[in-house]
């Protein structure tokens, strides 16, 4: 028998939240002692584990639930996130890492509310067994790319301006007359890294607006000690050539994502 340890408060008898078909989930004393449990699991310096460790380690922890899947022996071997942001209120964030089928179909039960939808990530090798479990749309294959800073060469354009975001995290804008035609900024910070976000107005395109509101972002993450990734569909080559061309390059990561929801299972 397998069991999963989360960091959400006891809803059943005391000592267990739930129990499912072949799964005990016991609480934990509290989500610092979960995450110091799983850092064996995630390389938080590591780009292609960045957004995996920012919301297993770093996230609001009032904002996060933590599901751990165990051996046998009781020894950690996965984990599920689940994670309110400010991005979507009523669609949290679920980040899956785990590398076995039976691990990754426990967690979900355990993790995911029944018929609740979730903006998933999770290994991109697990894409298969995510379809075949839950209801997916808008799927998506998503390549991690690393700014490599021997290859950028900041810009100097007079229309960018700082507007930080309300949380005081930078963010560039090119606008006029009160309407913004791109901008840039960050979905997340940790320690080490920070993602890159990027929009530009479709009547704006072709300006290289997008390009000097990302370079002024970069500029401003490698002044604070953070690392810019950027993660794209592996199918959208106006994104891509962007983040080449102000100095990003591929790590090799790849990531399954999509929104989704668990199917009701019998017995609930």
């Amino acid at each position: 028998m397998m069991s999963l340890a989360c960091s959400e408060p006891p809803t059943g008898p005391a000592g267990f939240v739930f129990r499912a078909p072949g799964v005990i989930l016991r609480t934990m004393p509290s989500l610092e002692q979960q995450r110091q449990e799983i850092r064996r699991l995630v390389d938080d310096r590591s780009p292609a584990q960045a957004f995996t460790a920012y919301y297993a380690l770093h996230h609001d922890p009032r904002r996060t639930a933590l599901f751990i899947h165990r051996t046998a022996t009781g020894r950690p071997d996965g984990f599920l996130v689940r994670a309110q942001t400010g991005m979507d209120l009523f669609r949290p964030v679920a980040v899956l890492s785990v590398k076995t089928e039976d691990a990754a179909i426990e967690l979900f039960q355990a993790g995911l509310v029944a018929n609740r939808p979730y903006y998933l990530v999770a290994p991109l090798q697990l894409g298969a067994t995510v379809n075949r479990v839950l209801m997916v749309t808008d799927a998506e294959a998503l390549r991690v790319y690393r700014l490599d800073p021997n290859r950028f060469e900041p810009q100097l354009n007079v229309l960018t301006v700082s507007n930080p975001a309300p949380n005081g995290s930078p963010r560039f804008e090119i606008g006029s007359n009160g309407i913004v035609h791109a901008a840039a900024g960050v979905n997340w910070r940790s320690p080490n890294f920070a993602e890159v976000y990027v929009y530009t107005e479709p009547a704006a395109r072709g300006r290289g607006w997008g390009k000097a509101v990302v370079s002024a972002l970069v500029a401003a993450l490698l002044g604070s000690g953070h690392t810019p990734l950027y993660v794209v569909n592996d199918q959208n080559a106006p994104s891509i050539t962007l983040a080449e061309s102000v100095g990003f390059v591929d790590t090799g990561a790849r990531e399954y994502a999509g929104q989704a929801v668990r199917r009701v299972t019998s017995g609930e």
